[in-house]
C-alpha cells in the first residue's frame, strides 16, 4: 500500500528544514512528537488507554517482539502462541529460548478456557493471522482473566486493526486491561509502506524504563527524520484521511473478491476472515492437497499462499491465503476465475 503524495512532500520539507540537532542521535524511546501523535491516534481509533510516556518507537513489528522477549522472557519460559501463527513472530520467541505452547484457533480465535499457565501469550485478536478470526469481547475478557490468574503478559499484535468492514470494530484488548498486563504492538508497514520501518509498543508504566534501556542497547534509536515526518503526517490529519481512502478502496476490492468466490467457487470452498484486514482464508471442501492447489494455481498464473506453513502442528485441512489490497477489481475477478478451474 503506497504512501500518499502528501507524505512524500512532508519528507522533502522535513529534510530541508532539519537542523544539525535533528540529525544527531535521538532518544531511544522515540521522538516526543511521534510518541504524542501515536498516543492521541490510538486513543481515538483503537480505544487504547495510554499517554506518550508509555509509547516506545521501534524499527518495525519484528523489533517489538524482539524487545519484548529480551525484557520479559527467560530461557525456558512457556509462551502461548496461536496455531496457526505468523512464522516471523514465533521464530523470535524461539530464538529467545521460549517454550512454545500452541493454542488451536477456531472461528472465534483462541479459547482462553483451554490455556495452561504460561509467562506470556502472543495473540492477534482483531484479525487472527492467517485465519482472520476476530476474538469476541467475551473471550478477550476471559483472556485478561487468564493473564491475571497466571500472572502472565498478553502481547496484542494489532497488525491491521485499522481495516474493519462490518459492524463496529471490537476495541483493543489493551483498552480493556485494568491490571497492566497487555503490551500493545503496532506498525505503519501496512498502512503507509514497509520500507518506512517504524513500529511501536504501548507498555505498562512499570516497563517503560526496561524497554527503553533494551532499545538503546539494541540499536541506539530509530531514525529521527522519518519519525518527525511521520508525526507531522499524523498530526496534520493526512494519515487518517489516507486510512479512510484505503478502507474505501479495500472495501471495494473485498466485495469484488467475495462476489467472485461466490460466482465461481460457490459451496466448493469456505471463506473465513472476510470481516476485516486485507486478506481472507479460503478452505476448499474437496479432497485435494494444498501443495497441489498452489502448484496448479501457479501454472494458471495465480500466485497464492498455502496456510499449512503457518501451523506448528499438522494442518487439519488444506487452506489458501488470498490477499487483495494490492490488486484491482479486474485482477481479483480474473484470478478467482482461474483458481476455480483447479479447486
Amino acid at each position: 500500500m503506497a504512501v500518499l503524495p502528501s507524505g512524500i512532500f512532508h519528507t522533502r520539507r522535513g529534510a530541508r528544514r532539519a537542523s544539525a540537532r535533528d540529525l544527531d542521535y535521538g532518544p531511544p524511546e522515540g521522538a516526543p512528537s511521534l510518541r504524542e501523535a501515536i498516543a492521541d491516534y490510538l486513543h481515538r481509533a483503537r480505544a487504547v488507554v495510554c499517554d506518550a510516556a508509555r509509547v516506545v518507537i521501534v524499527n518495525g513489528s519484528q523489533q517489538t517482539l524482539d524487545l519484548t522477549a529480551r525484557v520479559l522472557l527467560d530461557r525456558g519460559d512457556r509462551v502461548i502462541v496461536e496455531d496457526p501463527q505468523y512464522q516471523g513472530a514465533r521464530e523470535v520467541l524461539r530464538a529467545a529460548g521460549a517454550r512454545l505452547q500452541t493454542a488451536t484457533v477456531d472461528r472465534e480465535g483462541i479459547d482462553p478456557a483451554k490455556l495452561p499457565k504460561a509467562r506470556a501469550a502472543l495473540v492477534t485478536p482483531s484479525h487472527q493471522f492467517p485465519t482472520g478470526a476476530i476474538l469476541p469481547l467475551a473471550r478477550r475478557l476471559a483472556l485478561l482473566q487468564w493473564a491475571k490468574r497466571s500472572r502472565a503478559v498478553v502481547i496484542e499484535d494489532d497488525y491491521d486493526g485499522e481495516f474493519h468492514y462490518e459492524g463496529q470494530p471490537v476495541e483493543s484488548m489493551q483498552g480493556l486491561d485494568t491490571e497492566g498486563r497487555v503490551i500493545y504492538i503496532g506498525t505503519f508497514s501496512r498502512t503507509v509502506f514497509p520500507a518506512l520501518r517504524i513500529g511501536y509498543l504501548v507498555v505498562p508504566k512499570a516497563l517503560v524504563d526496561p524497554f527503553t534501556g533494551a532499545k538503546w542497547l539494541c540499536d541506539r534509536h530509530t531514525p529521527t527524520l522519518e519519525q518527525e515526518t511521520l508525526a507531522e503526517f499524523i498530526v496534520s490529519g493526512a494519515y487518517e484521511r489516507h486510512l479512510r481512502r484505503a478502507r474505501r478502496k479495500n472495501a471495494v476490492r473485498r466485495r469484488a473478491l467475495l462476489e467472485a468466490i461466490r460466482d465461481h467457487l460457490g459451496d466448493r470452498v469456505e471463506v473465513t476472515g472476510e470481516g476485516s484486514g486485507a486478506h481472507v482464508a479460503l478452505w476448499p471442501r474437496g479432497r485435494i492437497s494444498e501443495e497441489t492447489l498452489v502448484t496448479r494455481a501457479a501454472e494458471c498464473g495465480v500466485a497464492i499462499t498455502g496456510i499449512s506453513q503457518y501451523f506448528l502442528r499438522a494442518n487439519p485441512r488444506p487452506g489458501l491465503l488470498l490477499g487483495y489490497a494490492r490488486l484491482c477489481e479486474s485482477q481479483i475477478r480474473e484470478g478467482i476465475m482461474r483458481l476455480a478451474a483447479v479447486v
